[in-house]
């Protein structure tokens, strides 16, 4: 952890609440040595050295403490993966998340990084399944409302021939399109927006629950402008203070 600074161990505190009310979150585990059990680092020279764990290096938080009681040092970089913010419905949520993590991010400049995943075919009913050496993925678009857009997505999982577990993860999401995201990313404050755009597989000539591959040589791309397409993932990136 002393390669990434001395104050490493800050940036692993775990906390529980409300994303619309991160000050009040809770302090999920206190002691920080616990969560670095067994991590250690490589040198440059291909030796390995286990993280510090004394008492010194860990940040003194109190059991039961909320973020606002901590004090942590401006994030450069913050990440909302696995389609979260279309967890937020309203568009008032969605800019106040943001404002929140603009405020989050250190005043020397940072970076908030989201995905988002659209195109014509996630905008209908859609199975689509994907083969691992233990088991089997499917992603189960259950309905969309063009008026809403809002969606349902469930993910199963076959383990062997006969063990099938239905629904191991439901989501119910409003689907945003980019300029939706730009706007209210600007609105809370980032200077600048940028997207990278990935062109995923053709649902379509795959078949419904047929084999669904991504292709790793496809890479993602920064661009301005991107035609339509079946399927497409993407990732927004607002910057502050540049």
């Amino acid at each position: 952890m002393s390669k990434i600074g001395a104050d490493g161990y800050s940036r692993m505190l775990l906390f529980d609440g409300n994303v619309l009310q991160p000050n009040e979150s809770r302090l999920v585990k206190q002691k920080i040595s616990d969560l670095m059990q067994g991590l250690n680092t490589t040198n440059d020279n291909g030796s390995t050295e286990i993280c510090d764990q004394s008492e010194s290096a860990i940040p003194k938080c109190l059991a039961n403490s909320t973020m606002a009681d901590a004090v942590l040092p401006g994030r450069d970089v913050i990440c909302a993966f696995n389609y979260s913010c279309c967890c937020l419905h309203r568009r008032k949520d969605l800019v106040l998340y943001f404002r929140h993590a603009f405020s989050a991010l250190s005043k020397r400049g940072g970076i908030f990084v989201m995905d988002l995943y659209g195109g014509t075919s996630s905008e209908c009913k859609l199975r689509l399944q994907r083969r691992f050496p233990s088991f089997t993925y499917f992603w189960e678009q259950e309905e969309f409302d063009i008026i809403t857009r809002e969606t349902r997505i469930s993910l199963h999982f076959q383990v062997g021939k006969k063990q099938m577990l239905r629904h191991a993860f439901t989501y119910h999401w409003r689907l945003w399109s980019i300029p939706e995201i730009k706007d209210c990313l600007e609105e809370a404050g980032f200077k600048s927006i940028h997207v990278w755009v990935r062109e995923m597989p053709d649902t379509q000539s795959s078949g419904n629950a047929k084999e669904y591959t991504a292709d790793r040589d496809v890479k993602y791309e920064e661009l301005q402008h991107f035609n339509q397409g079946d399927a497409w993932n993407a990732y927004v990136v607002g910057v502050a203070n540049i």
